[in-house]
């Protein structure tokens, strides 16, 4: 999907497709979040890319988003849908959001 109108856009959100999340539902997650985004008639403000691996492995599923630099971690499709909804309300998903960056990764 194309993004022609930059002004109009609040949330940048990067999806991990890595092969841990992928192996974490990463796929679902991304799905749901863009079935949500359609649902609430967000797209002319929250935009998604699917990334490769963000380096967080050990939180798998990861979510990203974009002008905040919040980054979610071990999200689902539910959270995924979540998310959206909080984003829509100008909210976080404080429950899975990362409060800190600590932690091994583990291999991709």
């Amino acid at each position: 999907m194309a993004i022609f109108e930059l002004e109009t856009m609040k949330h940048h959100v990067l999806i991990c497709n890595g092969g841990t999340c992928m192996r974490h539902e990463g796929e679902e997650v991304t799905q749901a979040i863009r079935d949500e985004i359609r649902k609430q008639n967000a797209d002319a403000y929250i935009h998604t890319t699917r990334t490769r691996c963000n380096g967080r492995c050990h939180d798998a599923a990861v979510v990203i988003v974009y002008p905040q630099g919040d980054w979610y971690g071990q999200m689902t499709p539910a959270a995924g849908t979540q998310l959206v909804q909080k984003l829509v309300e100008g909210e976080k998903l404080e429950t899975h959001l990362f409060h800190e960056c600590a932690g091994n990764s583990r291999s991709e």
